[in-house]
């Protein structure tokens, strides 16, 4: 069975990596690491598609060490204690031992305390990937014996310098693949690579001719936005919405909006949040916005989704 695209696209080497130049260039911290083959126990954060695994990797292969990758989502702790009997065998040959663990923040606190004893006397490097904020999912004394390294998402030319690089490597020409099929397909990607390449994978299976933006489309179906209602991204965009707002930018208060609702966020939450901004951000500036985010909230609550957000795009338009 063939690999997926964006499996043989995952880069080897530093070199290879698109984006991520806070921790990559020279001088930073995984060109360090890499160059001076001394790998540590390290947390990385950041969306999906953003190298978190492929960055484990490659710092693995780099210093030499053996590399164990487990997820936390079906690993148990028999399969940690396989890891640290491998790792202590690979001590006693003088080889290190990666414990990689994807989702970390999946792990519970008594699974993330098995680590603890394995970590500080050196047996098992640990690399954590998380999407979640390890402050909250990653239990204070594993995070004290780790560096925290925040990936940002990837911009669009990144995007668009992956795609480019993925239609080389499959031979697909300026004519098979048009440069504004390759903009559409970096714009819908939400910053996450693998979303672009697993799109332009379906894309390519789907015509023999050119890829168009209405065969994209097709094999993009919708993208849901990145939202969590429980997680971290809950907080950062209901904040940036506030913060929208509060910069007088109608747009982008529309644009984290209609995110979150898209993403199946609760009408009333939203609509709350603009009646406490009408007090506490507009106030006696203007003291019929109060009346306007409680009539909006009443509306919410007669009225319901979908038809409410008109309601909703109104109230915070104004405010």
């Amino acid at each position: 069975m063939a690999q997926p695209l964006a499996e043989r696209m995952r880069p080897e080497s530093l070199d290879q990596v698109i984006g991520q130049k806070h921790l990559l260039e020279h001088g930073q911290i995984i060109r360090q690491i890499i160059e001076r083959k001394t790998p540590t126990s390290l947390i990385l954060w950041g969306p999906p598609g953003t190298g978190k695994t492929t960055l484990a990797r490659i710092i693995a292969r780099e210093t030499g060490a053996e590399f164990v990758e487990l997820s936390a989502v079906t690993a148990k702790k028999a399969d940690v204690e396989k890891v640290v009997a491998t790792a202590q065998v690979n001590n006693r040959l003088g080889m290190r031992t990666i414990l990689f663990v994807d989702e970390i923040h999946r792990f519970n606190k008594a699974q993330q305390d098995a680590f603890l004893p394995h970590v500080e006397d050196g047996t098992i490097i640990l690399i954590g990937a998380t999407t979640e904020n390890p402050s909250f999912e990653v239990i204070t004394p594993l995070l004290s014996r780790s560096r925290v390294l925040v990936l940002e998402p990837l911009s669009k030319d990144e995007i668009i310098e992956i795609i480019k690089k993925a239609a080389k490597a499959e031979k697909l020409t300026a004519k098979r693949l048009p440069a504004k099929s390759i903009d559409l397909l970096a714009e819908i990607s939400g910053s996450d690579a693998r979303v672009a390449l697993g799109n332009l994978e379906l894309a390519t299976q789907l015509t023999d001719k050119t890829i168009t933006s209405d065969i994209i489309t097709t094999a993009a179906q919708k993208r849901v936005p990145g939202y969590d209602k429980a997680g971290e991204n809950h907080y950062n965009i209901i904040s940036a919405f506030i913060k929208s707002m509060r910069g007088s930018n109608a747009d982008a208060a529309l644009y984290y909006m209609a995110r979150m609702l898209q993403a199946g966020e609760d009408p009333k939450f939203v609509a709350r949040r603009m009646v406490i901004f009408a007090s506490e951000d507009i106030g006696i500036a203007a003291p019929a916005a109060l009346n306007l985010a409680v009539s909006t909230f009443q509306a919410v609550e007669r009225i319901g989704m979908p038809e409410c957000e008109y309601n909703l795009y109104h109230c915070a338009t104004v405010l």
